[in-house]
């Protein structure tokens, strides 16, 4: 019975993650820029990658493999968001532009580019 309930479980949190995972694809393919696409990739990603790694825990019988998998979720959630961030960051000083349709540009002091 309890086997059961963890198939069950680790399915739906499979679909999910997965669904995560495809929004995230989507968002890289539709998103107009450079940075609205680094957000889709780096929130909607990290976490349908987190939540089939909570799958993968929940299935497994073994503490060891449940253990890396919860530390992949850790691992996921102190390093993307800093990456991601470092990486939008990095290319708005080398130039790269918003999206045309854009409200504003909180680092455009930064770049030394004109209003």
């Amino acid at each position: 019975m309890i086997d059961a309930i963890q198939d069950y479980l680790a399915a739906a949190l499979i679909l999910v993650g997965a669904t995560f995972t495809l929004t995230a694809s989507i968002g890289l393919l539709r998103l107009p820029d450079f940075y609205t696409r680094t957000h889709a990739a780096s929130k909607a990603g990290t976490l349908g990658s987190c939540v089939v790694l909570l799958a993968l825990a929940v299935h497994s019988d073994d503490a060891a493999i449940t253990l890396r998998a919860i530390a992949g979720v850790l691992f996921f959630f102190l390093t993307v968001p800093i990456s991601s961030h470092l990486l939008a960051k990095a290319a708005h000083a080398s130039g790269q532009r918003l999206w045309g349709k854009s409200v504003r540009d909180d680092l455009e002091h930064l770049s030394g580019r004109p209003e």
